[in-house]
């Protein structure tokens, strides 16, 4: 077999693991199995690998405990990198997305009325934009359109996972559905239990499968909480994003279409919740002051919404048969718009991991292939999680010794072109590896599929 040829010169082995076939192993078909692998939660993150996976001659089936109806009306919205653009392309979604999303090219980086500002332009990547802003909607009801033409994956939506059963060679998945036992389809008879080599846990921040499987996590609420809220500036924003840190908590202007903006206004508890219920008039007072006056006057747009930061990280990303995504493996304070492109990223790395062990004919519920995917991730994420955890602790304060320090940080920070280069490479996910075995660009036409790895650029910080 040609291919298998292939892949044992490209990838002969991962990070380490070697990726020889075992003879004892059998395709999913043969042992009994429904799926291939389970993935617990249809949200982006859990609809973005089930995407990645569409080459890979995996069976997938995806658990969502929503309707799909409602898991696209959330009014979310999200700062997508350069690599997370990239996955898409590779996946073949991003054509579907771009038109619905809106760009900015400048990135302007400050601390409350401190005059020296960090511009981040295109010339520093290289690249004709900085990076893109997406509502919720847009991503996932994308996502689900691409995987109705994906043959590989089955939707059971909506459904309850109640109970994950690991053997040695598989698990078994119990399902309850809704009380109405109703698809969005109509009524339909959802199975009892699903038999799958292996489950992937995409399901949040809360995740039952991380909590059942017993996987410890670390980490802190902290004192603030986010508003968000979409505002009609009167002039246009010019395609720039602003990060600006006063002492109560960073403060986030996305551009979010021609005409409207996504403000993520960050402050101690107390603060958001009155911010939340101020009337319209005083809380566009207040914002205009934080604001600016450089889009002139401001219009609310819609609701205003409040969530708490929180920081979290699991201790591990696999276990036999399992592997954690996304929320269910980290969360971040929202500094750097960095927590879904981790997710992403995760899913893409996952894939690529899955497909090279399919395409070697191993297991890919074995410890020995999820641990390649943990050894690729978990590192990373930590660098990024660490990084927003420290802005936030740096700049969120008025300590008289630690004022100076930072400001003249970003005093560096836009003289010295290239640790600018570095900062915004990093935060958006553009440094590092390719692949788990060191892929070069180079041998990017040797790969023997388009998909086998999901990017075109570098999403992995290894130096």
């Amino acid at each position: 077999m040609p291919q298998v040829e292939r892949l044992s010169s490209i990838f002969p082995s991962v990070v380490g693991i070697s990726l020889h076939a075992r003879e004892d192993y059998q395709p999913s078909l043969t042992q009994g199995f429904d799926y291939d692998l389970a993935i617990v939660g249809g949200g982006i993150v859990g609809a973005t690998l089930a995407a990645a996976l569409k080459d890979s001659g995996l069976r997938v089936v995806v658990i969502e405990a929503q309707p799909q109806s409602v898991a696209v009306a959330k009014g979310q919205a999200y700062a997508i990198h350069l690599s997370s653009s990239h996955i898409y392309e590779e996946i073949g979604v991003w054509d579907a997305i771009a038109p619905q999303v809106e760009y900015f090219t400048h990135v302007h980086l400050s601390d409350a009325h401190c005059p020296h500002v960090v511009k981040f332009r295109p010339a520093d990547l290289k690249t004709p934009v900085l990076g893109y802003v997406a509502e919720h909607r847009v991503l996932l009801q994308e996502l689900l359109q691409f995987l109705k033409t994906c043959d590989h994956v089955d939707w059971l939506c909506p459904a309850q996972v109640i109970a994950t059963h690991y053997h040695r060679t598989g698990v078994e998945v119990d399902i309850a559905p809704p009380t109405s036992a109703e698809t969005e389809g109509g009524s339909t008879a959802l199975p009892r239990t699903v038999r799958v080599r292996m489950v992937v846990a995409a399901d949040g921040a809360r995740s039952q499968i991380r909590q059942q499987a017993g996987i410890p996590t670390q980490g802190w609420d902290y004192w603030q909480s986010c508003l968000v809220a979409t505002i009609a500036p009167e002039k246009f924003h010019n395609h720039i994003a602003y990060e600006r840190f006063w002492p109560s908590g960073p403060f986030a202007i996305l551009p979010i279409a021609k005409d409207r903006c996504r403000i993520v206004w960050t402050a101690p508890h107390t603060q958001a919740q009155a911010l939340l219920k101020l009337p319209e008039d005083e809380f566009i007072a207040l914002l205009q002051q934080r604001y600016g006056s450089q889009m002139g006057k401001l219009t609310l747009v819609g609701q205003r919404f409040l969530f708490p930061a929180k920081w979290m990280h699991s201790k591990q990303y696999v276990a036999p048969r399992l592997a954690l995504v996304g929320d269910a493996a980290h969360t971040c304070h929202p500094v750097g718009g960095q927590g879904l492109n981790l997710g992403i990223r995760d899913a893409a790395a996952l894939a690529q991991v899955l497909q090279i062990a399919q395409f070697r004919g191993l297991d890919i519920g074995d410890i020995q292939v999820l641990r390649q995917y943990q050894q690729w991730r978990r590192r990373q994420n930590w660098l990024a999680l660490g990084l927003t955890d420290i802005l936030n602790r740096i700049f969120s304060n008025r300590w008289f010794v630690v004022v100076p320090i930072r400001r003249f940080g970003l005093k560096l920070l836009q003289w010295i072109t290239p640790l600018r280069v570095f900062t915004l490479r990093f935060m958006a996910g553009l440094s590092g590896r390719w692949s788990p075995t060191g892929l070069s660009p180079s041998d990017s036409k040797q790969r023997p599929s388009p998909h086998l790895v999901q990017q075109k650029i570098i999403f992995d910080n290894k130096g």
